[in-house]
């Protein structure tokens, strides 16, 4: 705590504080460090540890083309793999023994990417998409739409159909029930309905996709 003398008058000013935000800082600093650290012995502990990582007295081995070859330590298993020219690499840590393969671990590493990328592509995300109709749609605009549908549930989303009623269109309920089921019917081979809401002013229909054979 310091004194300083402004206006003829002392005003005591607590030096303190911007110490205590400094060690904060530093503190911060410090646990910062210490998640990237975690960070990194996570990404480290889902690779497999390979040759002279490996150093278990007793493991199990597999051969490159998959054969059990028996149990060994890890320095007899380094040494055959050395020999074939491709790398140790351990492949069940928790298992008793621990089970170790022969393989070239560049080549794995890489296919298991490809593999973790075509996953991604076939894990489409499903979609709802919509189309609006009106009771009194013409054939070649019906054309248009069922089209549509059609693209749309052939590319694995679910199709929406909103029937919205003008004026007095509200009165001629049975044209729009009509219609709709015109196109559940030109859906058959496509798409099963999943949903059917009806009220005053709308009708609407959700289609499934009809899983591929």
């Amino acid at each position: 705590m310091r004194r300083f003398l402004i206006n003829k008058e002392f005003v005591k000013l607590d030096t303190r504080s911007s110490k205590d935000q400094a060690g904060k800082v530093a503190s911060g600093a410090r646990e910062g460090d210490g998640q990237k650290d975690q960070g990194r012995e996570k990404s480290a502990s889902k690779r497999n540890k390979v040759n002279d990582e490996i150093r278990h007295r007793e493991l199990r081995l597999i051969g490159a083309s998959g054969e059990q070859i028996g149990i060994m330590s890890a320095k007899e298993a380094i040494v055959l793999a050395a020999e074939a020219t491709l790398d140790l690499v351990e492949i069940a840590p928790d298992a008793v023994p621990p089970v170790c393969r022969i393989m070239n671990y560049g080549k794995f590493l890489f296919e298991e990417k490809k593999k973790k990328a075509d996953s991604k592509k076939k894990q489409k995300q499903v979609q709802i998409k919509e189309i609006k109709i009106r009771p009194a749609t013409g054939e070649a605009d019906y054309q248009v739409k069922l089209k549509a549908l059609k693209r749309f549930l052939e590319e694995g989303d679910k199709a929406k159909v909103t029937l919205k009623f003008k004026g007095r269109e509200a009165s001629h309920q049975e044209l729009a029930e009509k219609l709709l089921k015109r196109i559940e019917v030109d859906l058959t081979e496509f798409a099963t309905l999943e949903q059917e809401v009806k009220d005053g002013k709308q009708m609407m229909q959700v289609y499934q996709p009809k899983k591929k054979k």
